[in-house]
């Protein structure tokens, strides 16, 4: 089976791997990690504004920004964009060093970072040729409350004893309070390392 991309252009999925042999999206359990994570995070991304359009207008004026038709990156760091902005970010990935970040979380940021300082792609920088086989064609993906509801189903929960878990006995009589046991465990003298 071919890879395609569901919603937005660039995530690409394997279609045996998230659709059932109806074409009908798999229940979530039967759809491996990554893909569920990249179909679940699409729920929350399809209609978001382009990055680039949000830096340069803000929340002040965001109805002039272009709807994403694009996403790249990792979830949870990855950047929209509209076609007209597409060539900023490859020209960023492939000339600037924006490969440096290929696969990290720290991949948006750092390219939003590269287009607040001002940078964009020469004019006439070349996007990328995507075919389009049917791009209305987006399956009924389910809300975010119906995506949680199916995570958790058939989940039993099991309650973890920390101070267990480091090796302290504790009393099952006398339970400390989240703000005594910090107070227990806590070296106010260390040093911590900091970025200053």
């Amino acid at each position: 089976m071919a890879k395609v991309s569901i919603g937005l252009r660039g995530w690409r999925f394997e279609e045996d791997e998230i659709f059932t042999d109806d074409e009908e999206l798999k229940p979530l359990d039967e759809i491996p990690e990554d893909p569920r994570e990249r179909l679940l995070r699409l729920v929350s991304l399809v209609e978001e504004p382009c990055d680039v359009c949000y830096l340069d207008y803000g929340d002040d004026e965001v109805h002039r920004c272009n709807e994403a038709e694009i996403v790249y990156g990792e979830p949870n760091g990855e950047v929209l964009l509209c076609p007209e902005h597409e060539p900023d970010l490859l020209y960023w990935f492939r000339e600037a060093g924006g490969s440096e970040h290929k696969g990290s979380v720290e991949f948006a940021d750092r390219f939003h970072e590269w287009v607040a300082a001002g940078n964009e792609a020469p004019e006439g920088y070349g996007s990328v040729e995507h075919v389009e086989e049917d791009p209305d064609g987006l399956p009924d993906l389910p809300d975010q409350q119906e995506v949680q509801a199916r995570l958790e189903e058939d989940f039993e929960g099991e309650r973890i004893d920390i101070l267990e878990l480091a090796g302290q006995e504790t009393d099952d009589e006398e339970e400390l309070t989240d703000e005594e046991v910090v107070e227990a465990d806590l070296d106010l003298s260390t040093d911590y390392p900091t970025d200053r």
